[in-house]
């Protein structure tokens, strides 16, 4: 049952799709006081969470098929590698302009005096190059971008997502838009399921396997 719902893509767009959404309640709904003195800044925050969450979330897809080969869960959820792939782009993306947006306004001529301050400091420079990785990768999601790559390098180009994600995860604790535990509870299941995969991988086949 649940594999079937997993496998049906209008459930995974709702699921992808509905945390960006969720600023809505608070500003317009709920009208929280401490989220409507700076919706924008609220939004900023809440998008690059969402980012690093979605980040982590299609990573751990591959190590679960590696572990479970044959768990109907772990298959149907790589069978949307490339869409939550594309979504954790387009979060970053969404954050990185809300960034723009909340520090220099909506003046393009303040964008190359922002990008220069971000320059300046560590876990804003982590970010862009975190974001400058998955706009690589998006851009290299399409099935016509292997042959012209090549297989090979088509894939090590996409295991820089592990590097996106290392860099996300300082970005947003040294940016302490999150608090540390946040991260821990965003990223540790990920590496424990890589660290188990590289076991699993490692172990001798057993004979007559």
């Amino acid at each position: 049952m649940i594999e079937k719902i997993l496998r049906s893509k209008v459930v995974v767009w709702t699921a992808l799709v509905l945390p960006g959404l969720w600023p809505l309640w608070p500003i317009l709904v709920a009208k929280d006081p401490s989220v409507t003195a700076d919706p924008s800044k609220y939004v900023l925050h809440h998008w690059g969470f969402v980012a690093c969450l979605v980040l982590a979330v299609v990573l751990s897809f591959s190590p679960l098929r590696v572990l479970w080969p044959k768990w109907g869960v772990a298959q149907a959820l790589n069978r949307h590698r490339r869409l939550v792939g594309v979504a954790a782009f387009v979060y970053a993306a969404l954050h990185l302009t809300t960034h723009l947006i909340y520090e220099g306004g909506f003046e393009l001529a303040a964008i190359p005096a922002t990008l220069t301050t971000a320059l300046g400091k560590p876990f804003q420079l982590t970010g862009l190059i975190a974001f400058t990785i998955l706009l690589v990768l998006a851009a290299t999601s399409v099935n016509a971008a292997i042959p012209w790559l090549g297989g090979k390098l088509w894939k090590n180009i996409h295991r820089l997502a592990y590097v996106a994600a290392a860099l996300a995860a300082y970005h947003q604790a040294a940016a302490r838009k999150l608090f540390p535990m946040q991260v821990v509870w965003i990223f540790g299941p990920l590496v424990i399921l890589e660290i188990a995969r590289v076991w699993k991988s490692r172990r001798p086949a057993k004979p007559g396997a």
